[in-house]
This record gives C-alpha cells, sequence and structure tokens, in this order.
C-alpha cells in the first residue's frame, strides 16, 4: 500500500494559557470539541460546569451531580461495564475519576444498603462513593436494569459529589496517559 493512513483531525483542549475564554455556543452547543445531543440541545436551562486541570487546561461540560466543587487527583478507568463498583473503590478514595466508556448511568445504581453473607456490600465494592468528582462522556437519564433503585445523578447528588458530561474523556484520557495524572478541580 502506498501513502499513509488518513487519521482524523485532533481536538484540542482549551488551555488557559491561549488567552481566549471559554464561549458559549448555540445551535448546538459544544462542549470541548463535542456536539451535545440534540434533545438536550433544546434544554438551555442544563447547568454548565468545568474540570480545571493544575496545568490550566479548562475543560467544560454539563453538571449532573452535586452542585458543589471539589478538587482531588483527576485519573482515569478504562473499563466497560462496572461503574457503581468503580465509583465506591477504596483506590479512587479523594479522587476525581474519568470513566472513557461512551455510556454511563444505563443501568442506574442498585441497592446500596443490601449486603452479602459476609456481612459486604452486595453490589458495591465498599458502603459509600469513594470520589471527589466524575467526568464522563455520555449520561442516560433513563437508567433501566431489574436492580436500578436510583440514577447515578440522585446517588452522586445525595452524596455531594459533583459531575460533568459531554466532555472528550478520550481526548482527556490521553492528556492524562502522557502528562500522568493531575490535580484538577470540578
Amino acid at each position: 500500500m502506498s501513502g499513509s493512513p488518513k487519521h482524523s483531525p485532533k481536538r484540542k483542549i482549551k488551555s488557559a494559557s491561549s488567552g481566549a475564554s471559554p464561549k458559549r455556543q448555540k445551535n448546538p452547543p459544544t462542549v470541548t470539541g463535542m456536539e451535545v445531543p440534540s434533545d438536550l440541545a433544546a434544554q438551555d436551562s442544563l447547568p454548565r460546569g468545568k474540570l480545571t486541570l493544575k496545568d490550566g487546561s479548562v475543560i467544560e461540560g454539563i453538571s449532573f451531580g452535586a452542585q458543589t466543587a471539589a478538587a482531588g487527583e483527576v485519573v482515569f478507568n478504562t473499563g466497560m461495564v462496572g461503574y457503581p463498583e468503580a465509583l465506591t473503590d477504596p483506590s479512587y478514595r479523594g479522587q476525581i475519576l474519568v470513566l472513557t466508556y461512551p455510556l454511563v448511568g444505563n443501568y442506574g445504581v442498585p441497592p446500596t444498603e443490601e449486603m452479602d453473607d459476609l456481612g459486604l456490600p452486595k453490589y458495591l465494592e465498599s458502603s459509600k462513593l469513594q470520589i471527589t468528582g466524575l467526568v464522563i462522556t455520555d449520561y442516560s437519564h433513563h437508567p433501566s436494569h431489574y436492580l436500578n433503585n436510583k440514577s447515578l445523578s440522585k446517588w452522586l447528588t445525595e452524596n455531594n459529589v459533583p459531575a460533568l458530561y459531554g466532555v472528550d474523556t478520550r481526548e482527556l484520557t490521553k492528556k492524562l496517559r502522557t502528562h500522568g495524572s493531575m490535580l484538577g478541580k470540578v
């Protein structure tokens, strides 16, 4: 074969050092270079939020957790399933977790008080959320699963954990992989 393979252009994360302030676009709004789904684009009342990294990068998103600020080490998880387990995993204690799987929240949150025969949480890694913040690509507003006890948004809000969706988590993960985990604030 001749020539090199074609690659799609890379999306850039806005940097504070660029001097450009983030502007909210209309019809449709964009969030870190991603188009917001049309059913959400019509809802201008959705609260916006941002993740600010120690290097000055600012990543915009849509808030769906607690309406509060939180700081911590920004790390990523590339798992395809098990977000309730990841969010309650003690190894993520005090960290802002970036999930790379494109859809999160689709099966809600299982009963958090239910214990197994050994007295351990039946569906979770620990008895409480361990993360200080969550960043995802897309959030399912209508969870569907036979164990669904509440929405992910409600669970995060009840536990005072801020969260953002509408973020290009693949680009953010590449940045974290290249530069290492870094401090951030949601």
